[in-house]
């Protein structure tokens, strides 16, 4: 059994996903839910948030292995560089604690879990609720992206073991 955290990173809210892996490839839901970062009084309070709630499930969770989405075009280079802190806070706060950490595209995501890189919001997390079994409740959407990282991860992991290619390689393909 595998533990994947899914990280879709953002300035106001960042969600986080949990699945276990079987040997079989079967996903199952662990946790899932958004760190509220709207709460600090200033943008580097929010990155201090983000860090200690992502301390505090690495210590609940002990996932082996996490997955994050990349940055995409922001509305505005603001939001883009906003978007980047973040990201970049996750990422450090991941690196120190020595988890191997695998970054995935919004297209990488929405293809490997709908089969077009151009899926909607609402296809992606009908999926994510199919592919775990979870019932037809309306998951928060932050949430609902992670875990969608956590399965293309698991996905792109279990391609990787039956090719014998490197995930990282079936990441640049888009596959």
């Amino acid at each position: 059994m595998i533990r994947i955290l899914g990280i879709d990173p953002g300035s106001q809210r960042t969600g986080v996903g949990v699945i276990d892996v079987a040997a079989d490839g079967r996903c199952t839901f662990v946790h899932a839910r958004a760190l509220v970062l709207l709460d600090a009084e200033d943008f580097p309070s929010r990155l201090g948030l983000l860090c200690e709630g992502l301390e505090s499930l690495l210590d609940e969770w002990q996932p082996q292995q996490v997955a994050i989405e990349t940055v995409f075009m922001a509305k505005s280079a603001t939001s883009a560089l906003k978007l980047g802190h973040a990201r970049g806070a996750a990422l450090a706060t991941v690196v120190r604690r020595r988890i191997p950490i695998s970054e995935y595209a919004p297209r990488v995501i929405k293809q490997s879990l709908v089969g077009r890189g151009a899926a909607e919001k609402d296809q992606v997390q009908h999926m994510v609720r199919l592919l775990l079994n979870l019932p037809e409740t309306k998951l928060q959407a932050d949430a609902a992206d992670a875990l969608a990282v956590a399965l293309t991860h698991a996905h792109m992991s279990a391609t990787a073991a039956r090719t014998g290619v490197a995930t990282h390689l079936l990441r640049r393909r888009g596959a």
